[in-house]
């Protein structure tokens, strides 16, 4: 039999925590011949704190996990019986349905990607209504014009006196609305 990939619903939050125990509970049983990957979607996205930029993980599935193997009774029952394991998401109850491989690339493309070109955690649009949080024009709104994702800033037009003056601003010291 073939190894498919799985998708597990587990509880949100305790991925990696569930991830480990299935690999433990795995190695235990010697059932590695029946298993493959574990994945925990995530995706690594850059966050500015204090005006430093740091790189932090973001799960694009939260609660989920991929697992790659052979679908019988024993294999069902190690993954059903893992702690925080709520079950299996697609088919039935007794038989799971496995993702079509084009998904599966899809997912694992994106993985790849957030690592070798990681996100900014806040996406801006152009046209977008924001509210500073920088001296002097704090708590003025004012609209999104410009945004350089490699920078992490953006312009925004904020009216003062009447008159729309442009403010180019880092992605921290501005809300979304």
């Amino acid at each position: 039999m073939t190894k498919r990939w799985y998708v597990i619903h587990a509880y949100s939050g305790l991925e990696k925590s569930v991830g480990k125990a299935l690999k433990e509970r795995i190695q235990r049983s010697d059932m590695s011949d029946c298993f493959g990957q574990i994945l925990i979607p995530t995706e690594e996205v850059i966050e500015v704190r204090n005006g430093q930029k740091t790189l932090s993980e973001r799960r694009f599935y939260p609660g989920y996990i991929l697992i790659e193997m052979d679908m019988n009774e024993q294999t069902w029952h190690l993954v059903k019986s893992t702690p925080r394991v709520s079950g299996f998401v697609g088919g039935d109850g007794i038989k799971p349905a496995p993702i079509p491989d084009a998904e599966v690339k899809e997912i694992l493309d994106r993985i790849q990607q957030g690592v070798d070109n990681p996100r900014p955690k806040v996406l801006f649009d152009v046209g977008e209504v924001v509210r500073i949080r920088q001296e002097p024009f704090t708590d003025f709104q004012g609209m999104v014009e410009e945004v350089n994702y490699e920078k992490s800033r953006l312009r925004v037009s904020v009216t003062i006196f009447g008159r729309a003056t442009p403010i180019e601003l880092e992605f921290g010291q501005v809300d979304k609305l």
